[in-house]
Order: structure tokens, then C-alpha cells, then sequence
């Protein structure tokens, strides 16, 4: 009988390594919640130095009261110094080292005098930082506006004043071409504030305080602005400004000083 075929040897069996748990993820570490920045203080007002301006000038003067009204509106004090046109105070050697010109006003600030009220207009927008460009275009229109105003709107209506009041004689050959230059100064304006409620920007700037500083006296010139709504409604947003007053609320009748 054959002999009984060995078994055939059994394979090793491998055991497989068992697999471990696949480590659990660190719990995600809460980020504290952002503490509340308290916000910064705001910063303090500089005081204002009641010394710093002295106007002078004279009450029934229109440039005058443009630069009293621009000093109202921005809310900074200053002293006034009556200067008596009809004695001739305005060419004395003492007022002529403030004023070459030998006009009003004159505004001291600090040590200097600037004269010209549409300069004055300036030099105070500039150093107030009120009612004054922001941009390099904005700054430019109210240069344009200004000296604008000089050039078309303010000789006629204060030719026209002056003669009304018996200060200028001239006949009406001459009354009706400065007011003729004057209604075309008016359409003008019409016209541009027909597009904006402000001459130069979209908030009141020293091109309305000048040019409101002319205006103001288009009644005492027999000028009626009744044909000019957009104009007339100008000067009523502009007379609704903090800060406004008229002539006899913004300059006093004698020296005053602070």
C-alpha cells in the first residue's frame, strides 16, 4: 500500500497588525472674543484767543460787513475799531500802515494787517478751515467766484447805492448802464443756481459770503431780485445759516474791544 502522502505543510498564517484608532483631532482652541476698543476721546477744541482779530472798518461799509459776517458765521469773536470815513480817518498815516489803500476794512490778525475783502475772505478760510474748498476744483470756482463778484456784480450795485444814498452823482445815462451790468450779473447767477443751491459748492463757502456781502444791499440800490427765484431763494438759505446777522447785529456803531 502506498504510503499516505504527507500533508502538505500549512502556510504560516500572518497576522495582520491590528490597525489603531486614528487619533482624534485636537479640540480647535477657542480664540478669546475681541475685546471692545473703547473709542478715542475726542479731540479738544484749541480755545479761541479773543485777541487774535481786530476788524476795522465802518457799519455802512458792504466789504466791511463781509468780513464781520464770514468772522460771525465761523463763531470767533473779535474787536472792532471804528474808522470814521467822512472825517478822513481811512487816509491818516496811522490807519494808512494797515491799509495802504487807504479803504475799509482792515483785519489785524496777530501781528499782521490784510486788507481787501475778498483777500481777507481767503486768508480767513485758510487759517479758520471754514466755508472753504476742499478740493483743488472747489478752490478754484471760488477764486473764480470771487473775483467774479469784484468784476460784475459789486461796482454796479454799490455805484447805485452810493448814488441813492447821495454819495455818487451821476446821471441816469450812467444809472441805467450800471443797471443793466448789474441785471446781467443777476441772470447770470440765476442761471448757476438754477444746477446747485451754492455758488461754488454743494455747502456754503466764502464765494456766498462775498457775494451775499453785495447783495445785501441790492434793495438800498433799487434793485429788485423779485425776477430772479433761484437767487432770491439763495439768499434766503443763506440768511438761515448759524451764525448770520445783519449789518447792525454784526458790527457795532462804536469801537469795541474784547
Amino acid at each position: 500500500m502506498a504510503k499516505t502522502a504527507k500533508k502538505a505543510a500549512k502556510k504560516p498564517v500572518v497576522k495582520k497588525a491590528a490597525k489603531k484608532p486614528a487619533p482624534k483631532p485636537a479640540a480647535a482652541k477657542k480664540k478669546p472674543a475681541p475685546v471692545a476698543k473703547k473709542p478715542a476721546a475726542a479731540p479738544v477744541a484749541a480755545a479761541v484767543d479773543k485777541q487774535r482779530f481786530t476788524l476795522y472798518g465802518m457799519l455802512g461799509s458792504g466789504p466791511t460787513y463781509t468780513v464781520a459776517l464770514m468772522l460771525s458765521l465761523s463763531k470767533y469773536p473779535f474787536s472792532y475799531i471804528h474808522v470814521n470815513l467822512r472825517e478822513g480817518q481811512h487816509k491818516q498815516p496811522d490807519y494808512l500802515v494797515k491799509n495802504r489803500y487807504g479803504q475799509v476794512p482792515a483785519l489785524r490778525d496777530g501781528q499782521t494787517y490784510y486788507v481787501q475783502s475778498a483777500a481777507v475772505l481767503q486768508h480767513l478760510a485758510d487759517e479758520l478751515h471754514r466755508f472753504d474748498g476742499k478740493t483743488e476744483v472747489e478752490r478754484n470756482r471760488i477764486r473764480e467766484w470771487l473775483f467774479w463778484q469784484w468784476d460784475k456784480l459789486a461796482v454796479p450795485v454799490f455805484r447805485l447805492r452810493a448814488r441813492a444814498r447821495g454819495l455818487r452823482q451821476f446821471g441816469d445815462e450812467v444809472r441805467i448802464m450800471y443797471d443793466t451790468e448789474a441785471k446781467a450779473a443777476l441772470a447770470m447767477m440765476e442761471n448757476e443756481l438754477g444746477k446747485s443751491e451754492w455758488i461754488a459748492a454743494k455747502r456754503p463757502t466764502i464765494a456766498d459770503i462775498g457775494i451775499y456781502g453785495v447783495l445785501r444791499y441790492a434793495a438800498e440800490a433799487n434793485i429788485d431780485l423779485t425776477p430772479y427765484p433761484n437767487v432770491s431763494a439763495w439768499k434766503k438759505r443763506f440768511e438761515a445759516l448759524p451764525g448770520f446777522g445783519a449789518p447792525d447785529q454784526v458790527l457795532p456803531m462804536e469801537s469795541r474791544l474784547l
